[in-house]
């Protein structure tokens, strides 16, 4: 989920170049509020079991 807000800060408020760094930081904080009061979610296509069935010789089940 990390990475998905990551991108989407990139592609909305960091498309451009920002010459100061405050300014920068201004444009982050208004955006990560904007963001933050929208409540934005992520709707996943798919469940744990078929991810875990399409990821399984990456990330192996544990053995007890």
């Amino acid at each position: 989920m990390a990475e998905i807000e990551l991108s989407a800060l990139a592609r909305q408020c960091l498309d451009r170049r920002i010459g100061h760094i405050d300014t920068f930081k201004k444009e982050v904080t208004f955006w990560t509020d904007n963001r933050n009061h929208a409540c934005k979610t992520v709707q996943w296509k798919f469940t744990t079991t078929e991810a875990r069935q399409t990821r399984k010789r990456k990330y192996p089940m544990l053995q007890d």
